[in-house]
């Protein structure tokens, strides 16, 4: 991840892989996918899950630009997640907050109305988490997942992400104050169970 003759750390995430599962295939977002991911930026109950509170900014001329432009990001990782059985992507996937010092970033995943339950999630979270400890040698990957989203952090916890401390009242959605869990993996837990902790 450095650039050892300069001494200059080199984003990881310059290259745009295809990581491939049995039942689910990550591929480089393009614009081209906008139109099968507006469902899952449109879903209340995505929103809900994922804290969105500015679901406004998800008109298709803003999402093409963004989406467009992914290729060109290198201190990020955007991932669709395709269904293998049926050729439609279904989600995204995304390593993000690069921090070069500590060789660390975050991780989220998000799927469209419809595509839970069958293991995608999971299969899609080891492929990008396997990916950034053993292509891309970081140390550390983390995220959040809210208290009201049991189903994804046990998601989570079957490729060996750990809780770590609770951000009490994180989030405020309806009235109502959320708590969010911290959760993280780490290279040598990794490199023991291969995302197959439970």
């Amino acid at each position: 991840m450095a650039d050892h003759a300069r001494g200059v750390p080199v984003p990881p995430f310059r290259h745009k892989p295809t990581l491939a599962g049995e039942l689910a295939l990550l591929r480089p977002t393009t614009v081209n996918d906008v139109a099968a991911l507006l469902p899952m930026l449109h879903d209340p109950e995505v929103a809900r899950l994922t804290g969105s509170h500015d679901r406004d900014g998800f008109d298709e001329v803003r999402l093409r630009a963004w989406y467009g432009s992914r290729v060109d990001q290198d201190d990020r990782l955007d991932l669709a997640v395709v269904e293998r059985a049926t050729g439609r992507v279904v989600g995204e996937s995304v390593l993000n907050d690069w921090d070069a010092g500590n060789e660390s970033c975050s991780f989220r995943i998000a799927f469209v109305p419809g595509a839970h339950g069958r293991g995608l999630g999971t299969e899609a979270t080891r492929l990008i988490v396997g990916y950034g400890f053993e292509e891309l040698g970081l140390h550390r990957i983390s995220l959040e997942v809210y208290a009201s989203n049991p189903r994804a952090r046990r998601a989570y916890e079957k490729v060996g992400f750990v809780a770590e401390g609770v951000l009490r009242d994180a989030l405020l959605w309806d009235g109502e104050r959320v708590d969010a869990v911290v959760m993280s993996v780490l290279a040598p837990e990794w490199f023991e169970h291969r995302g197959r902790a439970v």
